[in-house]
């Protein structure tokens, strides 16, 4: 098989450091000509920063490529390019405002002469590219007006019209239809007849059996396993992505929960094109209690949050604050009701990086040390003093900027900016991410400890050790809906497997 499939690409001991973290550590990758080398992990594992260092969008840090037998240095995607390589990302770039003829040329049009644009020519071209992809899709239209699956058609046609040997698929069919993925299929079936090596990245372990000859596991930077799909199942898939061992951020005391405090019921967020967002999800919390909501990239778990908290307008659906309906209609109102968020992204969306740590904090309830129009500043430090000894902030002043905390210690400033508007109910959109292992620790033993307060909390995350160490309940979503809801103590196997609802697990999987 392997004589069928000779390398086309390999990457020794490749290694990628960003600042504070080490993505990749000394990864071995071969490319097979003419097969479909599946590339598998849990989110973070390292994948898509692979992808980028064959592309040319990340420089590698240590490491070698070689492409027919002689070394390479890939510097711009356009190096990349020239030598043969396409790469479909996950997130679409793509322009809305142009035509699909244009987006599928765009920095590559063909030319008369070398003076100006072959119109004629592209037109053609994207019709033949379209006819190839079974889409009804006209050259003139819009991008901006078609679906995001069929957005995500045109990305593809865009890679397909550089006549790449080595095409990269990152998520491919995370925004496709059932039929546009079988078209998507018999296309892969086509380009690898031809001899063109194809990388396929996706969660949906099913996918991967179907589409790869060969596979390779990747978790937290490192190979765990690489070998041919013969013999592959899902069981063993999901043995090398996540391994036997479990981070230990476990409840050491004994639960308790109060009363229903939070319900969501029949909340829709629909999605530009058609479709929803966030698709008709119900779901209730406890005073106490600890929800994880997990699930893969674009399943719609940030943008339900965003619907509690009124930042939707077009959003619809019902929710209730300890039985009592919430009808406020914007964030000062939620708030105001007991809920508070705390965002993905903190430094863009919970902080203002040049104020000081004691004004970070105090941000969302200033009211509580306002009388008239005088700001109660004694009454403020000393409520800032209080929260950074509550939440053990390692601070020198809390005069000092904010942006002179590490990582870990800033998301404790965000985590006391939402306490101290009294909320009733914490949201927490993946509040691990971007600190490291130690601070970690520090935040779910936080979260820990304001639970056993009676807070009830459901957090976000891509994390699965997280989601299944943390939670007192597990729900998890897919393509905007709520596919599944587990217990404490749930095997990991059938958490992932609800992420891919219409995989057929094997039984020992689930066991």
């Amino acid at each position: 098989m392997t004589e069928a499939h000779p390398i086309g690409l390999s990457i020794r001991g490749g290694v990628k450091v960003y600042p504070g973290t080490r993505a990749l550590k000394g990864v071995d990758f071969d490319v097979r000509m003419g097969a479909v080398s599946v590339l598998v992990g849990e989110n973070g594992a390292g994948k898509s920063t692979l992808m980028k260092l064959i592309a040319g969008v990340e420089d590698m840090t240590e490491g070698t490529i070689t492409m027919d037998g002689r070394e390479v240095r890939f510097r711009t995607k356009a190096d990349a390019v020239a030598a043969g390589i396409g790469i479909v990302f996950q997130e679409l770039n793509l322009f809305p405002n142009l035509s699909v003829a244009e987006n599928i040329f765009i920095g590559h049009e063909p030319t008369r002469g070398g003076v100006d644009i072959d119109t004629e020519k592209q037109r053609v071209e994207t019709r033949k590219l379209m006819e190839r992809l079974e889409q009804d899709i006209t050259p003139d239209t819009l991008l901006g007006t078609l679906r995001i699956g069929q957005q995500q058609i045109v990305e593809i046609a865009k890679a397909l019209a550089q006549d790449a040997r080595i095409l990269i698929l990152d998520e491919p069919t995370s925004a496709l239809s059932a039929a546009e993925v079988e078209v998507l299929f018999r296309v892969i079936d086509e380009l690898t007849a031809q001899g063109v090596g194809i990388v396929y990245i996706s969660h949906r372990l099913e996918e991967l059996i179907r589409v790869g000859d060969y596979i390779t596991v990747l978790r937290d930077g490192t190979i765990t396993g690489a070998r041919s799909m013969e013999g592959v199942d899902i069981p063993w898939i999901v043995q090398a992505m996540i391994g036997s061992s479990s981070k230990e951020y476990g409840r050491s005391e004994v639960a308790n929960f109060g009363p229903e405090i939070f319900r969501a019921e029949e909340i829709t967020l629909p999605r530009m094109g058609g479709g929803f967002t966030v698709d008709h999800v119900s779901l209730s919390i406890r005073a106490g209690e600890i929800v994880g909501l997990y699930g893969l990239m674009g399943a719609g778990r940030s943008e339900f949050l965003e619907c509690v908290m009124a930042q939707h307008p077009h959003s619809s659906g019902k929710f209730w604050v300890e039985g009592k309906p919430l009808t406020e209609r914007d964030v000062p109102g939620r708030i105001a009701r007991g809920i508070a968020l705390i965002p993905e992204d903190r430094k863009r969306d919970g902080l203002i990086q040049i104020m000081a740590i004691r004004e970070n904090l105090t941000l969302s309830s200033l009211p509580a040390f306002t009388k008239l129009f005088h700001l109660n500043l004694k009454q403020e430090a000393q409520t800032a003093r209080d929260f950074i000894k509550r939440l053990t902030i390692k601070v020198a002043s809390p005069e000092n900027p904010v942006s002179s905390l590490s990582g870990g210690n800033q998301q404790k400033v965000v985590i006391g900016k939402a306490l101290m508007t009294g909320p009733k109910v914490l949201l927490m959109d993946e509040p691990s991410r971007g600190i490291d292992i130690g601070a970690k620790a520090e935040v779910f033993r936080t979260m820990r400890r304001l639970a056993a307060e009676g807070l009830g909390i459901l957090f976000v995350t891509s994390d699965l050790d997280e989601v299944l160490a943390l939670s007192d309940r597990i729900i998890v979503m897919a393509q905007g809906r709520v596919t599944g809801e587990f217990p404490a103590g749930t095997d990991a196997a059938k958490v992932i497997s609800a992420t891919t609802p219409n995989a057929q697990v094997p039984k020992e999987a689930a066991e």
